[in-house]
């Protein structure tokens, strides 16, 4: 925006939200990035400045909180109850507690802009949608901005959102329109490994290309609160000059510190019902979870350390239930977390998958393997071939899986030198196995901080200062194509999957189907079926498959919708091409044009119950 005085960078994250910002009229083109300090409640009537925002909405009962509690600088009564006040009346009434909300828009069984959560939450409980928790924290971000820059209105300056990169084009919308219901709607967004690589050469300056070299391949590893992120950055020439593109991506893996805080809780829990002789609550599981994840912290930063006592209310009242007393010591840590999330395992070793139950309960569909390494491996392997036609990528004979040359970690729990030491010690083993020389650790940002810095500095990218990251597209989409056959009883029409974006495609470009020809069926109920690859790459727009092994495609959801007919009768079948367009959000638009007069409909993923727009 030609009007905009500063780059203003959110992480709007799983566990927690940062805002960073650049002053884009100063003549320092090295000057770093400033992390906002957010006023927030951290208990009612409790006002202090953190430079991270808990993701965590309370829902109090109404005669919870007492007037006036709630008041923030810019407000008398805040209308959501969002980030560290939040998380510690949580830990203490945890069925009022939204957390997550990052991870539920990706829940391709609910409709994000329902009242789902709490998931758990008893009827008595009011609940909000996944949609409205993520609109409250960038409301109170937007608040917090404008507050301390009442003359440079957040609305009115350059701004990016990151995403994980495996969020899917639903997500990302979902996310887009999220911003622009509080104001934001010039929001753009950025994958945070890409934002955690940008903090780096910014913090690096110009001595980030003495660190690289062409060749190089980069693997960013993201374990923040809720998911895993994989993805990895090729280092290539043009003219003279590095240049960086990215290359894969991995699946949306919803594991991470929440999972870790579990697995502790659950540790802790066998020792207290062993000297208990009873067994704990829910509620009391997760106030358990809340105080594992204090002890956690703590254990991880300060070595000197050897346990943590752990005190959670017992099922009176205080002077009639008492209460529960544990300790966290750092050999169940290390037991639990190293050996339990970051296995030394082989690089054939692949993600275990078991069968699903038939029922189950609504919520989450976290990752079934707790292994982090096996779903690195995983990635590495299934990304083998993913930078070979690059210029200056040399590939290794007879390996067996992607060799990275270099590793960027990002993310809080990465903070704790025994996770992130066994991931290096793990990689490097793979590589040593195959001759590969070790992988060269990049070091200079801050873990918790970098994504919201990466994306400030982008601001300055976009404005053609620095290096910018090539992506496009992270997966190549296709749309189920129902084959014309002979009804055959108990066998349903074949579906061909035809490509209309292929893996890479540039945000903002535009690609149409001119010699594809289909029947779009107009006025009554029809069906859209969509698929995703993230490791066919030589497919291109128009590409037909009538055939493709289990891993892959993806089927992503289903859309049914009712085209409007338009002057046209209902059930006619109008013969058309088709368009698509890839958003500079990384969303997806896809038009059916008519061959006769040039009408088009146009089908975004706008949600996951897509309608036609």
């Amino acid at each position: 925006m030609s009007t905009a005085r500063y780059s203003v960078g959110i992480d709007l994250g799983t566990t927690h939200c940062v805002l960073s910002y650049l002053d884009l009229t100063s003549a320092d083109e090295q000057a770093l990035p400033t992390v906002l300090a957010i006023p927030q409640l951290i208990e009612p009537g409790l006002i202090e400045s953190r430079t991270q925002l808990a993701s965590f909405v309370y829902l109090p009962h109404q005669a919870e909180i007492s007037e006036g509690a709630t008041a923030l600088p810019w407000t008398a009564k805040a209308e959501h109850l969002v980030g560290e006040v939040a998380r510690h009346l949580g830990s203490k009434t945890p069925i009022r507690l939204v957390a997550s909300a990052k991870s539920w828009l990706c829940h391709n069984g609910i409709d994000c802009k329902q009242p789902v959560l709490p998931s758990e939450a008893p009827e008595d409980v009011s609940r909000i949608s996944p949609f409205t928790a993520s609109q409250a924290y960038l409301q109170h971000l937007c608040d917090a901005w404008n507050h301390q820059f009442p003359e440079h209105r957040l609305q009115e300056q350059n701004l990016t959102i990151t995403v994980p990169a495996s969020f899917d084009p639903a997500a990302r919308e979902l996310t887009v329109e999220a911003a622009r219901s509080v104001g934001l709607g010039q929001a753009m967004l950025l994958e945070e490994p890409q934002a955690a690589l940008y903090s780096w050469i910014e913090s690096n300056h110009d001595g980030w290309r003495d660190q690289v070299t062409v060749g190089d391949v980069i693997l960013v590893v993201d374990i923040g609160g809720g998911t895993t992120d994989l993805s990895l950055i090729a280092v290539t020439e043009q003219d003279g000059n590095l240049q960086l593109t990215r290359v894969a991506v991995g699946d949306h893996i919803l594991l991470g510190g929440d999972n870790m805080d579990l697995a502790l809780a659950y540790t802790v829990k066998a020792k207290l019902e062993t000297q208990s002789g009873k067994r704990l609550e829910p509620w009391q599981i997760q106030s358990l979870t809340h105080a594992c994840r204090v002890a956690k912290e703590k254990l991880f930063i300060q070595p000197e350390l050897d346990n943590i006592p752990l005190v959670i209310a017992g099922r009176g009242s205080s002077l009639i239930g008492g209460t529960l007393r544990s300790e966290l010591n750092r050999e169940e840590l290390n037991r639990v977390l190293v050996d339990g999330f970051l296995p030394v395992v082989s690089i054939s070793d692949q993600p275990v998958s078991r069968a699903r139950s038939g029922l189950r309960s609504t919520g989450l569909v976290y990752a079934q393997d707790a292994a982090i390494t096996r779903h690195l491996a995983g990635f590495l392997s299934r990304q083998l071939g993913a930078a070979q036609d690059l210029p200056g990528i040399a590939s290794a004979e007879q390996a067996s899986f992607l060799h990275p040359t270099c590793v960027l970690f990002n993310g809080g729990v990465l903070k704790a030198n025994s996770l992130s030491e066994r991931l290096l010690q793990t990689l490097n083993q793979w590589l040593a196995n195959e001759q590969a020389p070790a992988v060269r650790q990049l070091q200079g940002i801050d873990l918790d901080l970098a994504v919201a810095r990466g994306a400030a500095y982008y601001g300055f990218v976009r404005q053609g200062k620095g290096v910018r990251i090539k992506g496009g597209l992270a997966a190549a989409y296709y749309v189920g194509v129902e084959t014309a056959m002979p009804a055959v009883p108990g066998l349903p029409p074949e579906i061909e999957a035809l490509c209309i974006a292929p893996l890479g495609m540039e945000e903002g470009a535009s690609l149409e189907l001119p010699n594809e020809e289909f029947g779009l069926v107009i006025g009554e109920p029809v069906k859209f079926r969509f698929f995703g690859s993230k490791t066919r790459r030589e497919d291109e727009a128009g590409t037909r498959l009538d055939f493709w092994a289990e891993d892959e495609l993806d089927e992503l959801d289903e859309i049914e919708i009712t085209l409007p007919e338009s002057g046209h009768q209902p059930g006619e079948v109008i013969p058309v091409h088709l368009s698509v367009t890839a958003s500079e959000v990384g969303t997806l638009e896809l038009q059916a044009i008519s061959r006769r007069d040039g009408q088009r409909w146009k089908i975004e993923f706008d949600t996951r119950l897509a309608e036609l727009i």
